[in-house]
């Protein structure tokens, strides 16, 4: 109980003291006011905050789906499963080793956007000619990115999309809209990453079906035999150095 007097005299003494003093602190102040857009330059400048923001929110999917992480990913998941781990390595290993992997294929392609599109269209060092306007920017932006999905996607992907939209045959890669080469290209990504995953599950089912035999051989019916197969799945992995052969193998898809 004095304890606790002693407490109440002593705050009550230093909010005195600090009252007396007038110690004061500039709390910054932040006001958010939405008004009506009364002319067309704010309905349009509205409109482009709007659109950022949505370009932001959705920045995480467009990467996936326009870059070789889909295809990664989906590859390395197939590993997981076929050597039966259930919680190693863990997904935000397996997501960062697929990210790593699509920084590491795409660097050629982030290269050119940087030089030919960000670089002239933000740097304020380089000479006026050579700077280049909001538009210009999206084409030499979206041009490398077009490029290296038109390498990956199997034709007839595109053509099926183009039937189904009704679009007459193009001349050229460049008649090709983006709203049919994106859906081609994902379509033809999982496709790839598929097939390379059944490749990946033959060995490993190989092994299950050997230990199952001879575990009812054996009778040992109640024993699961992922139980004693998975050491020998990950013997064979680590043994033929599987993580080389994987990544090489993915590098090797998509040049």
């Amino acid at each position: 109980m004095k304890k606790g007097l002693l407490i109440i005299v002593f705050l009550s003494s230093f909010l005195s003291v600090y009252s007396q003093d007038r110690i004061t602190m500039p709390i910054p102040k932040i006001d958010l006011n939405i008004t009506e857009a009364t002319t067309p330059n704010e309905v349009s400048s509205s409109l482009q905050i709007l659109l950022l923001l949505s370009i932001l929110t959705l920045s995480p999917s467009i990467i996936i789906l326009v870059t070789s992480f889909l295809r990664i990913s989906i590859v390395l998941d197939f590993v997981k499963k076929a050597l039966s781990l259930q919680q190693m390595p863990p997904n935000q290993v397996i997501f960062g080793v697929a990210l790593f992997l699509t920084f590491f294929i795409m660097w050629p392609t982030f290269d050119k956007i940087n030089r030919e599109a960000i670089q002239p269209f933000i740097n304020k060092d380089i000479p006026e000619n050579e700077r280049i306007n909001l538009d210009q920017f999206w084409e030499k932006s979206i041009e490398p990115i077009r490029d290296f999905m038109f390498r990956q996607t199997n034709p007839k992907y595109i053509g099926f999309f183009m039937r189904l939209r009704g679009l007459p045959a193009p001349n050229t890669y460049k008649d090709i809209k983006t709203f049919v080469l994106l859906p081609a290209f994902v379509v033809n990504e999982m496709t790839v990453a598929f097939k390379m995953g059944v490749l990946i599950f033959i060995p490993f089912v190989v092994i299950d079906l050997v230990i199952a035999s001879s575990l009812m051989a054996m009778g040992m019916i109640m024993l699961p035999p992922v139980m004693i197969s998975l050491p020998f799945k990950i013997l064979l992995f680590v043994w033929l150095d599987g993580w080389e052969l994987l990544i090489r193998q993915l590098f090797r898809s998509f040049f």
